[in-house]
């Protein structure tokens, strides 16, 4: 089966929970606030809240994201979460989830992206995708989370086009 992206289903829930407590990086407050943001993109009629999109691998929950428009922006989006399956990494998958991502907030009329993220030990490799991908690193913010947590901030203007994942 290829790879498939598509909207989220109440049935995804358990999915995306063992996603995202098998990257092994979220505390449990974290999981809760992944799984509450999910629930939240269920509930229709919200042009201003939250959109989750989900990568379907030979037919199972590989990946998600989760964004949506920043209040008082005209054309301002965040990217609150984006996770892929630990057994999946090194595939494209991620960049097929921005591509989708890009896709989705420029079909809304969004022309730039904020992404927050820790700098704590496990998160090397989400900072350099980050970076891979095209995002600046726009400002840090020590002791954020929590003491020895810093928080960075990653911009990326949304590109005019798709782009290929590859």
């Amino acid at each position: 089966m290829p790879v498939k992206i598509r909207g989220p289903r109440k049935s995804d829930r358990p999915a995306l929970r063992a996603l995202v407590e098998s990257t092994g990086v979220f505390v449990p407050v974290e999981v809760e606030a992944a799984v509450e943001l999910f629930d939240a993109a269920l509930v229709p009629g919200q042009p201003d809240g939250y959109h989750v999109l989900v990568l379907e691998d030979d037919g199972e929950f590989a990946a998600y994201a989760c964004f949506g428009h920043v209040p008082m922006t005209e054309t301002t989006f965040d990217l609150y979460w984006i996770a892929v399956s630990p057994a999946r990494h090194g595939r494209g998958l991620g960049r097929r989830m921005l591509a989708a991502v890009y896709d989705a907030v420029r079909a809304m009329g969004g022309r730039k992206i904020i992404a927050e993220t820790s700098d704590k030990p496990g998160y090397e490799a989400t900072n350099a995708f980050y970076r891979a991908t095209g995002w600046e690193e726009r400002g840090r913010i020590p002791d954020f989370y929590r003491p020895g947590d810093t928080k960075v901030t990653y911009v990326r203007d949304v590109p005019p086009t798709s782009e290929s994942p590859e």
